[in-house]
């Protein structure tokens, strides 16, 4: 018992583990604060591992985001959740891709 108790006060002492639980302690009380749970924080800090029951099997990517361009000069209207898209690439080629990409209308899910 008294060599646990000696291995305890050893680590009390020591600093690294002092501000961990100093940052432990902040952390907790900034979560009070904003009325959030640590599974509402790790979703702020890794949006892609978030615990939502749809959550992809491993290995799966997640689904890219639909991107919507219009051509100024012609009308025509590209969806793609890809940059491999064929009109898309003839236009990158023809207007080089900062012009194509500021043609940008919208993004979806």
């Amino acid at each position: 018992m008294k060599e646990l108790a000696e291995k305890l006060k050893k680590m009390e002492e020591d600093p690294r583990l002092q501000a961990e639980i100093e940052f432990k302690n902040q952390l907790e009380a900034l979560m009070k604060e904003y009325d959030k749970s640590a599974a509402d924080v790790l979703s702020l800090l890794r949006p892609d591992s978030a615990g939502d029951s749809g959550q992809k099997g491993q290995g799966q990517r997640r689904k890219r985001k639909l991107k919507i361009y219009k051509n100024p000069n012609t009308g025509e209207v590209v969806e793609t959740r890809g940059g491999n898209q064929k009109t898309l690439k003839a236009w990158k080629e023809e207007h080089g891709d900062e012009t194509v990409e500021s043609w940008l209308v919208r993004t979806e899910d």
